[in-house]
């Protein structure tokens, strides 16, 4: 008497099973990866970057009593005018503040009308000028005219002042690992950021002047001669500059 004849087991259960046991497992490691190195960066270059985007430039122009610009503020606005003509991008808007009391309402109007022709006299377009209003909070305080316009300008991306971790004894691990904190410098990297005259200085260095002809010429005559070209700086021996800073 022959024995029944089993059916065949699939092939698929083994990869199947395999399959599950080897994801059990990577689930099991997976709360063991270890994690090295710094948390965030610890350069301050990289923490607190400096980058280039487009901002408002303003200046604030106070109307005077029978409302024209006096010396000082007609410097302040030619200079104003020439770092837009360079660098200004879009146009230049001229707000008039709204809601002063009666007597300063023709002075503001005044003062604008001189803002506008002095804008036209130093070659800035009457289509690249805009006059609009802003209201304000107080009429008892001095409202000024504000002069507006965007150019690229260096700044630091993130905010000063964050903390995104207590400075206290809180974490352990955050207390042993001898790292600076996170605003650590973002002051110094602001300064750097206002000081820059040009932001395109931190992008690339400036090409190199025209050359002095004279003094190049000076410099080859004296080769062909044989002689020194270099600077011959002469001191007194008799002089130094301790005793000359002491008897200051």
């Amino acid at each position: 008497m022959s024995s029944p004849v089993r059916p065949p087991v699939p092939r698929a259960w083994p990869v199947a099973a395999a399959v599950l046991l080897a994801a059990g497992l990577g689930a099991c490691r997976a709360d063991r990866v270890a994690t090295t190195g710094s948390t965030y960066p610890i350069d301050v270059r990289t923490r607190h970057p400096i980058v280039l985007a487009d901002a408002d430039r303003t200046l604030d122009v106070f109307p005077t009593g029978i409302g024209h610009i006096d010396p000082r503020q007609r410097a302040d606005i030619e200079a104003f005018l020439v770092e837009y003509r360079r660098y200004g991008r879009g146009i230049l808007l001229i707000e008039l503040p709204r809601g002063v009391s009666p007597a300063l309402a023709g002075p503001v109007e005044r003062t604008g009308a001189s803002i506008r022709r002095l804008a036209a006299e130093m070659g800035v377009p009457a289509g690249g000028v805009r006059v609009a209003a802003y209201p304000i909070a107080n009429p008892t305080l001095a409202s000024p005219l504000r002069l507006t316009f965007q150019r690229m300008q260096a700044k630091v991306a993130d905010k000063c002042g964050l903390w995104p971790r207590d400075l206290g004894a809180s974490d352990l691990r955050s207390n042993w690992s001898n790292e600076p904190t996170w605003n650590l410098g973002c002051a110094m990297q602001s300064n750097v950021a206002a000081q820059v005259a040009d932001p395109i200085d931190l992008v690339r260095g400036r090409p190199e002047g025209r050359l002095d002809t004279v003094q190049r010429t000076r410099d080859l005559g004296q080769l062909r001669e044989g002689k020194d070209p270099s600077t011959q700086w002469r001191q007194d021996g008799q002089t130094k500059v301790s005793s000359e800073v002491k008897s200051q």
